[in-house]
């Protein structure tokens, strides 16, 4: 089995190391620049804990850096100076392209395409992975540990991934976005947000199997300005800063609504 250094210890790298480590691949270190940290995750997945450049084992099989996006060049940096010429080095990132690690020759993207909270158990065996690699050996390598880890496993190219990371950001965070505005609204009125759970619930059942917009309802594409021009004044009569993003997103899901400033 390959020999792997961990480069983080956050979300990403917290879940994808007891993943790896549960299916029996692995991990030599595990790097942070809060030993506390890299202690934490080592314990877990019997790895070494390390928070010095110079401690890094220079024979690892692969390095995954599970960084911030923002730290990636910096830490692919710290890490050139320590490793070998032929050394193979990956991000985890879906927003940052692999040409951020070409001082490595043989370098790409292993993109576990989920959010992760470490507190949040997933069932890795369905998130996509997404990998490409400068070296077609590379890319077949990151490729079989992936179908070890998920049964869903895509080579998607930078521009694809980059597309792939658009579509994503609009259904996990700008829906995240769209739960917290509702959270909003309801708290201010002293309502539970629990009475929206069996409609957002309903709601991801549904687009496993349909497209989503052959299931969209609602005032907007139906149309019913009455009840838009409503919520958008009591929106305003409230002072809630959503009216506008209210607003566009009904346009945008019927772009013929004429609707009052």
């Amino acid at each position: 089995m390959p020999g792997i250094v961990l480069i983080g210890a956050g979300n990403v790298g917290t879940h994808l190391g007891q993943r790896l480590h549960t299916c029996g691949i692995p991990i030599k270190q595990v790097y942070s620049r809060q030993l506390s940290k890299a202690q934490k995750l080592a314990r877990q997945i019997d790895a070494q804990a390390i928070n010095r450049w110079p401690e890094l084992d220079p024979n690892a099989d692969l390095y995954i850096l599970a960084v911030s996006d923002d730290a990636i060049a910096e830490v692919a940096h710290q890490m050139y100076a320590q490793l070998p010429p032929n050394a193979l080095v990956v991000h985890t990132s879906g927003a940052t392209p692999s040409r951020v690690l070409q001082c490595f020759q043989r370098h790409g993207v292993f993109y576990p395409l989920q959010t992760f909270s470490v507190d949040r158990r997933v069932d890795f065996s369905l998130i996509p992975i997404c990998v490409s690699a400068s070296q077609s050996e590379d890319e077949a390598f990151l490729e079989k540990i992936g179908q070890t880890i998920s049964s869903k496993v895509y080579p998607i190219n930078d521009e694809k991934r980059a597309v792939l990371h658009v579509a994503a950001v609009f259904a996990n965070n700008f829906a995240n976005h769209c739960f917290q505005i509702s959270y909003e609204v309801l708290e201010n009125e002293q309502l539970p947000f629990d009475l929206l759970l069996p409609l957002i619930q309903e709601t991801a059942r549904k687009i496993t199997n349909q497209r989503p917009a052959n299931m969209q309802t609602g005032p907007a594409i139906r149309g019913d300005t009455d009840s838009i021009q409503r919520h958008l004044t009591y929106l305003k009569n409230t002072n809630n800063p959503y009216q506008e993003i209210y607003r566009q997103l009904s346009k945008s899901i019927r772009p013929s609504l004429e609707l009052e400033d």
